[in-house]
C-alpha cells in the first residue's frame, strides 16, 4: 500500500474512533507531515483521497474539516469514480483472492463491441471471488485483450490486478462507464457469496479505457446487498 494510503486510512480510523470528531478540523499539513514523517505532497494526496470519499472537507485558507456524515459511511463501501482496485482501497493485508476461472477465448459479437475489438483478438475470461479477513466479499467477472494485457498470470489474479497493469505494465487509465442496478442471484453468487434465491445483488458494470483510449476492460462486479455500497460526493463548486 502507498504512503499516503496508509496516512488515510490511519486519519479515517481517526474519524470513526471519535479522535477527530465532526465538525472540527484536522491538525494543518505540517504537522502531520511532521507526524507520519513524510512530504507535505504525500499528506496532501492522502486528504485528497479522503474528500473523495466524503470523510472530510478541504476549504481553501481555513483548512480540513471532518464532515458530519458518518451515518452514511461505511468502510467497506466506495467512491463510484475510484480506480484503485479492491486491494489498493482496502489494504493488501486484508484483501485475498481465489480465481474460480481463467482462460482464453475468442470474443462474441458483445463482447468485442465493449471492448472495441475484432472477433480474432482474443480475450482473458476471470473470475475471481475476493475475500476481506477471509470472508467473501465480491464477485469479479472480467475480460481483458489479450494483446494489451500481456502477462497475464494465475500468480497476478491471485493479488492485485491493477497493481499489476500500472506498475509491471505501466498502464494509466483515462476513464470508465460504470452502471450500477440491482440483480438477481446467479450460481456464482449462490456458491461463493452465499446468496440464497431471493437475495438482491448489487452488481457494478463497467468499461474501463486508458489514457491513450484503448478499452482495456470490461467487468462486472456483484455483491450481496448489505455488504458494500458505492457514494458519490458533490459540492457547490
Amino acid at each position: 500500500m502507498k504512503k499516503y494510503q496508509l496516512v488515510a486510512d490511519t486519519i479515517k480510523n481517526r474519524i470513526f474512533d471519535g479522535t477527530y470528531p465532526a465538525q472540527s478540523f484536522l491538525p494543518s499539513q505540517d504537522q502531520l507531515a511532521t507526524e507520519f514523517n513524510v512530504s507535505k505532497i504525500t499528506i496532501k494526496s492522502a486528504l485528497d483521497l479522503l474528500a473523495r470519499q466524503g470523510f472530510v472537507y478541504k476549504e481553501s485558507g481555513l483548512g480540513t474539516l471532518v464532515l458530519s456524515n458518518l451515518s452514511l459511511v461505511n468502510k467497506r463501501d466506495a467512491p463510484v469514480d475510484s480506480f484503485m482496485g479492491l486491494s489498493s482501497e482496502q489494504g493488501d493485508e486484508h484483501v485475498t483472492s481465489k480465481v474460480i476461472k481463467f482462460a482464453v477465448e475468442f470474443p462474441d459479437k458483445d463482447l468485442c463491441t465493449k471492448l472495441n475489438l475484432e472477433q480474432n483478438n482474443p480475450v482473458y475470461e476471470v473470475i475471481r471471488l475476493r475475500l476481506i479477513d477471509n470472508e467473501p466479499f465480491i464477485i469479479e467477472h472480467t475480460y481483458m485483450p489479450v494483446k494489451d494485457v500481456p502477462g497475464l498470470s494465475k500468480q497476478v489474479l491471485e493479488g492485485s490486478v491493477y497493481g499489476y497493469l500500472h506498475q509491471k505494465l505501466h498502464i494509466k487509465f483515462g476513464g470508465a462507464y460504470r452502471k450500477i442496478k440491482a440483480a438477481v442471484p446467479d450460481e456464482y453468487d449462490i456458491k461463493y457469496l452465499g446468496a440464497t434465491k431471493e437475495t438482491p445483488i448489487l452488481e457494478i458494470e463497467q468499461i474501463v479505457w486508458t489514457n491513450s483510449g484503448t478499452n482495456i476492460e470490461y467487468s462486472r462486479a456483484r455483491n450481496l446487498y448489505d455488504k458494500r455500497a458505492y457514494s458519490t460526493v458533490e459540492g457547490t463548486r
